[in-house]
């Protein structure tokens, strides 16, 4: 054998066994970004964190937003110009195509996939759905009952309700300069809405027995999402069989009868199933809202949709609510500035604090592997 056949040989055997290393090295890595990607789309903190991403608070909150706007003005044609008048019938209708819509998505692999049984109790699930059926609920009824500006004095009471929930339930408190803030909102409010204050005592005990359970079902919501994996639509696919359960049993006991003799023509169908994915949408985008902002954002957002309508109604369609409403909606959008301000303040002081421990417990760990010279134990650490 000549000395370059023998080159020649052995050079094209180490060009096979690198070439061999190369595409070793790169199944690796393809078997590497698949398992990443899995753990993205396919695992309950895969999904929390492709929620946290792609929907932030701003994002979450516009889109619950411009759907709130959308679903008053389809209920109203239904209610209205269609007078589909039971209210339990029609939330019952919107959570049953929210559920198919989300078994459409399940059916297709869309779903994020829920956390593991035992990180959730069965029992918190089931109460988060029974008090979101009984807040749904009475909102229609009071909203049917009641004139706008009762309805939404209503809602300024479960601001306070929240806080104190929070502080029991959860040991957690607000600061000084938010109270002030939300109670400037509150006061702004009150007013812009006073011109149509109808007081009807049916319609006043179910606003009053809606309070507890709407501050309610905003703090599980928000407190679910925000301590564990749960992602909005994972949530919403676990608690809507429980929330269709109750309103089957308070559609008999709430709603006036004649149900089944309503004139189901194609139009009014029509109407009816338009309003039905309007509601879909509002779930999600308020269980997204919920989950990437607090249940006191959320009610400061309420009451933002209320005063931004009735603006609209002041610029674009010439009504007149009167310069004592106006001056309450100046002052709520001020407030509310000030509280989205004070919110965006601490959310950053709160994000620089926990980089700044993280930093510091840092070097503490890496001088201490180096003093022993060997890797320290790990010890577990409580989930927060």
């Amino acid at each position: 054998m000549g000395v370059w056949e023998f080159i020649l040989r052995g050079g094209g055997r180490r060009f096979i066994k690198r070439k061999d290393s190369d595409a070793g090295e790169a199944g690796r890595a393809m078997e590497e970004l698949r398992g990443s990607l899995y753990n993205e789309f396919h695992t309950s903190e895969g999904a929390k964190r492709q929620q946290q991403r792609f929907c932030g608070p701003g994002v979450a909150l516009t889109f619950n937003f411009v759907v709130s706007v959308g679903i008053i003005m389809a209920n109203k044609m239904v209610m209205g110009r269609v007078g589909f008048n039971f209210p339990v019938a029609l939330s019952l209708i919107h959570y049953i195509a929210a559920w198919v819509l989300m078994a459409i998505l399940r059916a297709l692999y869309l779903m994020p996939i829920a956390p593991p049984s035992k990180s959730t109790p069965f029992s918190s699930l089931f109460a988060l759905g029974a008090v979101m059926s009984f807040s749904t609920g009475l909102a229609n009824i009071s909203l049917k009952h009641n004139s706008v500006g009762f309805y939404q004095m209503a809602k300024i009471a479960v601001t306070p309700t929240i806080v104190a929930a929070e502080f029991i339930l959860l040991k957690k408190s607000v600061s000084f300069r938010k109270v002030i803030t939300l109670v400037i909102v509150s006061f702004g409010v009150a007013v812009a809405t006073v011109t149509d204050l109808e007081f009807n005592f049916f319609g006043a005990c179910v606003a009053v027995a809606w309070i507890i359970p709407s501050a309610i079902n905003k703090i599980l919501w928000s407190n679910l999402q925000q301590s564990g994996n749960w992602t909005a639509l994972a949530l919403m696919w676990k608690t809507t069989p429980i929330t269709i359960f109750f309103f089957l049993v308070l559609m008999p006991l709430m709603d006036p009868p004649g149900l089944l003799s309503f004139n189901w023509n194609f139009k009014n169908s029509c109407a009816i199933i338009i309003s039905a994915l309007l509601g879909f949408l509002l779930q999600w985008s308020g269980a997204l809202a919920l989950g990437a902002t607090s249940a006191l954002s959320h009610v400061v957002l309420g009451q933002f949709k209320t005063i931004v309508i009735m603006l609209s109604g002041f610029l674009v369609f010439k009504s007149d609510p009167g310069l004592t409403s106006l001056y309450g909606a100046v002052i709520a959008l001020g407030g509310m500035s000030v509280y989205t301000y004070l919110g965006l303040k601490e959310s950053t002081t709160g994000g620089k604090r926990i980089a700044s421990t993280s930093r510091q417990s840092s070097p503490s760990l890496k001088s201490k592997v180096i003093i022993d010279g060997e890797k320290p134990e790990t010890t577990p650490v409580d989930s927060v």
